[in-house]
């Protein structure tokens, strides 16, 4: 057999192989806050240039719309160069440290549970001065909202920071 059709037969496999492997666990995404060319600042513009995108459940661009978990991956994709998880659930669950509500800064992701309970089911993007950006139901747009309406404290769980912290912005 020719080294070319060798070496492509080498490649083709080895990309099968890879498209039929499982994804490594949600968890090993990062286990603390990691070195990024972006900042909280970053994030922030960029979240705040995205209200009024459409909801989509299953959207993750502006193109196509957004639901929570999806605009928190696209805004820390293209503004700080951050992977993350794609489900709310797989975000909560990030080894990443906690942050209590009076800590919040920019950037933080915040989690609550709007189905009842104590189940994850949104996620938004803390920006300051008490709000965050969302992408809250279908029929809806991306909006900012306040953490201290009755609804959101109802169903307020955890927070969680994944930038750095001598990237995050210093917010009162």
């Amino acid at each position: 057999m020719p080294v070319t059709a060798r070496l492509a037969l080498i490649v083709l496999a080895a990309l099968l192989t890879a498209c039929a492997s499982n994804p490594a666990p949600p968890e090993s995404v990062f286990s603390t806050p990691v070195e990024q060319s972006g900042t909280a600042d970053d994030v922030l513009l960029r979240a705040l240039g995205l209200v009024g995108t459409p909801y989509r459940y299953g959207g993750n661009t502006p193109d196509s719309g957004f639901d929570c978990s999806g605009l928190i991956g696209y805004v820390y994709r293209d503004a700080a160069g951050i992977a993350l998880p794609r489900s709310t659930r797989e975000l909560i669950g990030m080894r990443a440290p906690s942050v209590r509500q009076d800590a919040l800064q920019t950037g933080d992701l915040v989690f609550f549970a709007t189905n009842g309970g104590g189940q994850v089911s949104h996620a938004g993007i803390y920006v300051g001065e008490g709000r965050f950006v969302h992408a809250p139901s279908s029929g809806g747009t991306v909006r900012l909202d306040s953490l201290a309406t009755a609804y959101w404290q109802k169903s307020y769980l955890d927070a969680k920071r994944v930038l750095n912290p001598a990237h995050l912005a210093r917010t009162p």
